[in-house]
């Protein structure tokens, strides 16, 4: 097996399936959360800060929910993730940042505390950048078959 065989076949266009099983479920559950429990929706988002918690928690959720599942299925997955960006962005500069400021956190806690909010914001930029891959419904819509691998 040559070297470029090697690297073909190990870039297979069906994997981004696996970053959007990541993001659309864990965008979908806490969409879901911030209706279903007040603490991970309108306590979180009066504890912030946000005017109006009540409306911005379920306004948020209904994105995380509508978006998390258009990347879960790979449609419009591109369009889908912008808001999901937004939001995670948004995330990391008023619940992250913050902690570099307070008493006893610091920067090294606030990594820690941020990796969860970096690897979606990756994984995101990520999808934005390449699409879904061959096994969604973008692919699907546009006629494409999945390319074989030999």
């Amino acid at each position: 097996m040559t070297m470029n065989k090697f690297f073909a076949t190990t870039r297979d266009v069906r994997s981004p399936i696996f970053i959007r099983l990541a993001v659309g479920l864990i965008f979908l559950t806490q969409g879901i959360l911030k209706y279903t429990d007040p603490h991970m929706g309108v306590l979180r988002f009066a504890k912030i800060g946000f005017p109006h918690p009540d409306f911005t928690a379920r306004f948020v959720g209904t994105f995380e929910i509508a978006c998390g599942s258009l990347v879960l299925l790979g449609l419009f997955t591109r369009i889908a993730s912008i808001p999901l960006l937004i939001v995670i962005l948004t995330a990391i500069a008023t619940t992250k940042i913050p902690e570099l400021f307070r008493p006893g956190q610091g920067f090294w806690f606030m990594v820690s505390d941020a990796k969860t909010d970096f690897a979606m914001t990756m994984s995101l930029l990520f999808l934005i950048s390449v699409g879904a891959g061959s096994w969604s419904l973008d692919s699907w819509l546009r006629g494409e078959k999945p390319h074989q691998t030999t």
